[in-house]
């Protein structure tokens, strides 16, 4: 796991890109210190790539990729991953993956605070500083709670929950030598478990037999 810090020092110019929320942000860390942001809302597809025009990034330029591979909006995770895959595929480059609540809690730096994220089914991704990401019934939740405030929930937040604004460029900037980051060979949304499928075996159709 790398820090932010080392990141810079050994790959600037930097790209992050992080569509986890209802805001996609984009910002570039250069070799000389300098970093700009954009944020663009609406759907990830366009808004990801607007804000790469909008940064005037040369896209060759850029030595290495970091982005967030959730939890979060998954089309808008994996909008970012096949970006990225395709760049990587035009010239190749490291990319470096975080975790959207992991970022908070180390911004944020309360051990005993839990970020959570909506999961569906009544379920939450549950994250506390110092421990790895997991899954949590509604029943099992208990404050103190903190949630992005610009993440979709389907489920009802908890009535104990307090929000935080998900500004990556301040949130990276209040934890720049926390270890975070790791290197990923193909960029990719996060599972907390790969997806199994049942197995079906066809079969002919055919009518009842009569009843004797």
């Amino acid at each position: 796991m790398l820090s932010l810090s080392e990141l810079i020092r050994d790959h600037a110019p930097v790209l992050v890109l992080d569509a986890a929320s209802l805001r996609s942000q984009v910002g570039l860390y250069a070799a000389d210190g300098t970093t700009r942001w954009e944020t663009q809302t609406g759907e990830a597809g366009v808004a990801i790539f607007r804000c790469v025009e909008r940064l005037g990034v040369d896209l060759a330029s850029v030595r290495a990729f970091v982005f967030c591979e959730g939890p979060g909006s998954t089309l808008g995770i994996r909008t970012v991953a096949m970006a990225l895959r395709a760049w990587q595929t035009l010239s190749p480059r490291p990319a470096f993956a975080y975790g959207s609540l992991d970022l908070i809690a180390h911004a944020i730096s309360e051990p005993a605070t839990a970020i959570i994220a909506d999961a569906r089914r009544d379920t939450w991704h549950y994250q506390r500083l110092g421990h790895p990401l997991k899954r949590v019934a509604t029943a099992e939740l208990a404050a103190p709670l903190l949630t992005p405030a610009d993440f979709r929930n389907w489920t009802p937040l908890p009535a104990e929950v307090a929000t935080i604004t998900y500004d990556i460029a301040a949130l990276l900037a209040r934890m720049p030598e926390a270890a975070i980051f790791r290197g990923v060979d193909t960029p990719e949304a996060f599972l907390h478990e790969e997806p199994s499928y049942a197995t079906w075996s066809p079969h002919i159709h055919r009518a009842p037999t009569p009843s004797t």
